[in-house]
Formats: structure tokens, sequence, C-alpha cells
């Protein structure tokens, strides 16, 4: 297409990206997560100052969108403390599983933000943490194809 159809923007004009979607389940978080969204929270707005004082546009949207999700999550956080009974397995639980291949895995069930399964944290919200809920060392629960026979629980 031709320049000369196209509107440039304006060269203060900020671009408005799409806000990051907020998930629709409760924010329950780790005292440990809540330190996250702290942490990326500040880390975003110290990208914005950094922006603004290089005249970064695409930059400035980048961070003023994150501050918004971030603020947004820091806003409905609800830390849930942790629970001593591990005789059912809930919010905060780590969960110790064997597979059905024999494999063993380690969970920590977590808030959504905080959630790594590569770094051993699931989130509450995930069909497998889902399953877990209620569930006792002994218990079994199926993930997908496989069976999971919970093992220890802490």
């Amino acid at each position: 297409m031709s320049r000369a159809f196209v509107k440039d923007q304006d060269a203060d004009s900020v671009i408005d990206l799409p806000a990051r979607v907020i998930p629709e389940h409760p924010n329950d978080v780790t005292a440990q997560g809540l330190a996250m969204i702290e942490a990326e929270l500040a880390r975003a707005q110290e990208a914005l100052a950094a922006a603004q004082a290089a005249h970064d546009r695409d930059a400035i949207a980048s961070a003023s969108r994150d501050m918004r999700y971030w603020d947004a999550r820091r806003g409905t956080a609800h830390v849930v403390a942790p629970n001593e009974d591990t005789s059912q397995i809930r919010f905060g639980h780590t969960v110790k599983l064997k597979r059905d291949d024999g494999r063993e895995q380690i969970f920590r069930i977590v808030g959504e933000d905080e959630a790594d399964p590569a770094k051993g944290t699931l989130s509450h919200v995930a069909p497998l943490a889902r399953a877990l809920f209620g569930k006792s060392v002994g218990d079994t629960v199926r993930a997908g194809e496989h069976e999971l026979e919970i093992l220890d629980i802490r």
C-alpha cells in the first residue's frame, strides 16, 4: 500500500496494546506468589520509567500493559495461609505422585501467576490440581490417560 494512504501516528502518541487477559478464577496466591506479583509490578514500573525517559513508544505501551495487569492481580490477590493439616490435599500443599509408568513427580499447588510445572509448581485451577483436592495419601486420580497414586502430602 502506498504511504500516501497510511496515516502516521503522532510522534508523541502511545500505542495502546490490548490488555493482558485477567484469569476469571479467584486469585488465590501463596505468600511467595504475592511477593512475585509485587516484584513484577515494581519491574513494570521501572520499565515504564525507563521507556518514558527514552521516549520509546513501544516500550511505554508494553510496560503500561504489564503494569495494568500486575496492578489488577495485586488488587485481587488473596493470600491463602499454609494449612498444616496434610490429611487431604489443599492449596499450598506439596504432593508427591507416582505415575502408572513408575515415574514419580512432585508438585506444589499454587496461584495461577506463580505456577510453572517445569519448576514443580501447579496452578490451583489446573485439571490435575482440581482432581487432587480433597484426596489423601494412597488415593489415586486419573490425569488424561494416566493413573496417579498419591504418595505424600506436605
